[in-house]
């Protein structure tokens, strides 16, 4: 995949140059999450995130990662499946974000410091490869979004939030901040790429410049 995606710098997610972006978690066991995920199938018309699964959520590993990772703060176990290869948008949470990879997959990863007047440059992504079964901690200074498959079936995902991130915002918030403008759900900033005309009609902010880095396999 490297060789085919020379247009963006590439690495595998236990490369070095991870660190700056997030780490690989070993230390607990996700086989009660992975065996819902398994009875789930991919769409091929576009990606579809679920926030919240019960069956996820009622699971030993869930109070594991409540209790300790996530500091007793209160989480959501849901995921994200789809056909993704392109960048997009990028995202990010005032908490960091776990991600499961049940397929293999690719992460493209920028950084919240080098956003500067609303506005991130493509050509500061970076791209990891994520083998299936890996669990990532991606920090919340992480640039990210929806993965990119590595095979024509598409991706799976598993994504661990803080609960109630991704909900809709419960009123108009008041702007008081040039960074106010990329809030675009619940402890979710948004920058969009221009030519992403379904996030930008949604509110998003079009803020991503450079060219929509796509992800060839």
């Amino acid at each position: 995949m490297k060789d085919l995606n020379k247009h963006i710098p590439f690495y595998h997610i236990e490369d070095s140059k991870s660190k700056h972006y997030g780490k690989v978690i070993n230390e607990y066991d996700f086989n009660e999450l992975e065996t819902y995920m398994d009875s789930l199938t991919i769409p091929q018309d576009q990606n579809v995130y679920v926030a919240s699964v019960t069956e996820m959520e009622n699971t030993i590993i869930k109070n594991q990662l409540q209790e300790a990772f996530y500091g007793e703060m209160s989480i959501q176990i849901g995921y994200c499946n789809g056909p993704n290869s392109t960048l997009n948008g990028l995202e990010y949470h005032k908490s960091s974000e776990i991600n499961i990879a049940i397929t293999d997959m690719v992460l493209l990863l920028g950084k919240v410091q080098e956003v500067e007047n609303n506005v991130f440059h493509s050509n500061d992504v970076i791209a990891f490869f994520v083998p299936k079964g890996t669990a990532v901690e991606l920090y919340s200074t992480t640039l990210h979004f929806a993965p990119c498959k590595v095979n024509n079936e598409g991706f799976k995902t598993i994504v661990i939030l803080p609960k109630g991130t991704n909900d809709p915002l419960s009123t108009n918030i008041q702007k008081r901040t040039k960074e106010d403008e990329l809030l675009f759900m619940k402890n979710k900033w948004l920058i969009a790429h221009p030519e992403r005309e379904q996030l930008i009609n949604k509110g998003a902010h079009p803020g991503i410049k450079g060219e929509n880095i796509k992800v060839y396999q």
